[in-house]
Formats: C-alpha cells, structure tokens, sequence
C-alpha cells in the first residue's frame, strides 16, 4: 500500500460511495479525465498538492492518476479533511494521502513535509503553504519544482509577495483568479456552503438576524447574497471604497466594524487580512454573538485576544465554542475560526468544484508544456484554458449560447463603421 497518515482505512467504502456520488455533478473534470486517461500529459510527473482533502478533491487527484502523474496528498487546514474520502483515495485509488481532520499544527506541518518527500515536479497549493514550506524549510526540493498552481485569494497574496521580494523560485498559475473559479466557487461555492457551515453548527434562524459579512470581495458577495435571501438583515464592513459603493447600490448596509460589532447577531469573516474582528469589537458585541471565519487562515478573529478578556470558555456543541467575558456576556465561535464551511459541513458543492478543479488539471497540463518558458513569478490561467472550461460546463447543462457571425465580427474588428 502506498505511503499514508490517515484516521481510518476502514472508512474507505464510505468514502468511495461519496466521491462517486460528487463526481455525478463534475461532467468537465470527467471529459479532462477521458482525455488525460488517452494521452497521460502527465506521465512520470510528481506532484505535491495541498488542498482541501474532500470527496471533490478526489476527483482531482484521480483525473492527475489518469494523467500519469505520481500524486501525493496533504491537507491545506487542519479542519477540512472528509477522513472517509482520505481513506478511499489510499486504499481504492493507490494515492499518498497525509491528512486527518482535527490535526494539530504540528502533525498538520508534519503531514505537508510527508507529501513533499516524494520530490516534487508540480505544486498545487490552496494557501501557498506547501510554496512557502519549500522555500524556508525544503530548499534543497526546489530545484527539481517545474512549476506550480495555487487554488485561493490568500495563497495568490502570499505567492504575488513573494514574486515581489524576488523570492518566488518558480513560476506558479493563480488558478483562483479564473473566471471559471472566482466568479463561481468563491461566489456561489462560498455563498451556499458557508451558510450550510453556520446553520450545521447552530441550528440558528438566519431569517430576521442581523448579519454581518466583512469584506465584499467575490467570497463575500455570496455569502451576503445568500444571507439576504434566507430573509437576514445583511450589513458589510470594507476598506476598499470600490467594494463598499457595489455593496450599498447592491442593497446592503454599509458600516465600520465597531459599529456593526453592537449590533450584529451573526458575523461572518471573509478578507484573507489579520484581526479584521478586532480585541476592540468583543467587549460591545451582543450577548450570544455568533462568530467565524470563512477566510482561509484563522486569523481573521482575534482569537487571542478573546480568550485573554473571557473568564470562562467551554464547547456547547460541536464546532461552537462559548466564551464568557468577564462582564458576563457570551461570544460563540465557530470551528476555532477556521473555515466554516470546510469545519462545520461539507465544503462547495461538487457542481461549482468542477470547474475549480478543472482547472487545476488543465494548468498542470500546461506548466507541464510550458514552465520552460515561464519566469518565476505568478501567473493568470490562460483565456483559452478559462473559456475552454466554461464552454464544457455548458455543454454539459445542455445550454447553447450563439456565435457570432463573419459581419459581426469584422465590426468588432473594424474602426470605420460608425451610427
């Protein structure tokens, strides 16, 4: 059996039963995999990948197993591992995988330099954690590190800093700023299972609440929208004055933070920046105040701070944790601060983690061909990769959309004609 850590092996019937009942929604991820099964773009290519270890990220890993890829697995949040679906991809599929959920930080970092052994060619990052690992800690791994792909807005940050210092050592592809990937995973993925996240975790009405999003970034955007129509009353905080104009011509309340913090039944994190619900909101939120992150990093919350200021603190359920201040009012927070929906529930639906994953698949194909030619920076997903993605995804709704014809496209291409 191939190297692993996981909870349970026993699990793996389960986990299989799941990922097959995820892939039934993923048709783009299933036609790359036919392909890739033809031609292996990937044959004898390591790679590393540091992502949500879940029923959709099965899929993945077995469309780069048909590739030809030498695939090992490690978590990207000590949160959001499907133990089942681990188990199934070691046992029934032939892939490393060294993760279980509830790690500690220790064993999660030591899980990251397990998947690393195998010497990577390809890297695929959800968090730029495994980036910066080989980098500060693996060095002498790098020189063999072709190219790499990175799933998020937090990681795009890290890696775009890094390109920028000069310490970047290969070239990466920002998968995150897909359009296939932003406008729907972030938006519609985020937005529905974020919501699933909290309600799992509380069993609270969101209806009438007063509900509060910081940051109106394409995250941020579905879960207010989805907030807003389970009947909740939606404020957003922001720093960017762009955003914050979108999101009051888009119907909501606009505030700043400590003044949303008086009021807010409910306050959902979603900036991918440091203590946005500060030491300074606890003291004036609500009794009962509900709180969590839908960010990548627990960092969000200034989780330090509220456990200095709190007298008490125990669990009252599973993934709510109930802080008492010492004026005695009650602070619940949800999954440690991690993400919500990864912590509390299942993740994005497997329809939307199609063309995320998608995605991934076809840019390692390309750093493959390409990584000679790249510099060491980061890089967006190609137009033609992006548009290929979207039109599979429509074919496989059956929707047809038009084609523009030779008039119109010598207009779009001329200067002359005018009214």
């Amino acid at each position: 059996m191939v190297k692993h850590d996981v909870k349970d092996l026993g699990l793996a019937k389960k986990g299989k039963l799941r990922i097959e009942w995820a892939a039934q929604e993923m048709p783009v991820l299933k036609s790359i995999t036919e392909r890739f099964s033809k031609e292996k773009p990937l044959k004898g290519i390591k790679v590393v990948a540091c992502l949500h270890v879940t029923t959709e990220t099965a899929s993945l890993m077995e469309t780069l197993k048909a590739g030809g890829a030498d695939v090992a697995l490690c978590a990207s949040n000590p949160l959001s591992t499907q133990d089942d679906a681990a188990a199934s991809l070691v046992k029934n599929s032939g892939i490393s995988v060294f993760a279980i959920k509830g790690e500690d930080t220790k064993t999660y970092y030591r899980h990251i330099k397990d998947a690393l052994s195998l010497g990577p060619q390809i890297t695929m990052d959800d968090g730029a954690d495994v980036v910066s690992t080989l980098h500060k800690e693996e060095k002498d791994l790098l020189r063999n590190v072709i190219g790499g792909t990175e799933e998020t807005t937090t990681g795009v940050i890290r890696l775009k800093a890094m390109a920028a210092d000069g310490a970047l050592q290969y070239p990466i592809i920002a998968v995150n700023d897909a359009f296939t990937k932003h406008l729907f995973d972030n938006r519609y993925g985020t937005g529905q299972s974020t919501m699933d996240g909290i309600i799992r975790a509380t069993n609270r009405l969101i209806a009438g609440s007063v509900f509060v999003v910081c940051g109106y970034g394409w995250c941020g955007r579905g879960v207010a929208m989805r907030a807003k129509g389970m009947g909740a009353r939606v404020i957003v905080t922001e720093i960017d004055p762009l955003k914050a104009l979108e999101a009051t011509m888009d119907g909501f309340e606009m505030m700043p933070i400590k003044e949303a913090a008086k009021i807010g039944d409910i306050f959902v994190t979603a900036t991918g920046d440091i203590n946005v619900i500060s030491k300074d909101c606890f003291p004036v939120m609500k009794d009962g105040a509900i709180v969590c992150n839908t960010g990548h990093f627990n960092v969000e919350i200034d989780i330090e701070s509220l456990q200095k200021m709190s007298k008490a603190k125990r669990m009252i359920r599973d993934f709510v944790e109930e802080f008492t201040l010492k004026s005695g009012k009650r602070i619940y927070l949800l999954g440690e601060g991690r993400l919500i929906n990864l912590a509390a529930a299942e993740g994005h639906p497997s329809a939307v983690m199609d063309m995320s994953f998608a995605n991934q698949a076809l840019c390692a194909e390309f750093m493959v061909k390409n990584a000679k030619k790249l510099e060491k920076t980061v890089y967006s997903v190609p137009e033609k990769i992006d548009k290929e993605i979207a039109r599979l995804k429509l074919k496989a709704m059956g929707i047809k959309i038009d084609t523009l014809t030779p008039e119109q496209k010598k207009y779009l291409q001329s200067w002359e004609m005018g009214t």
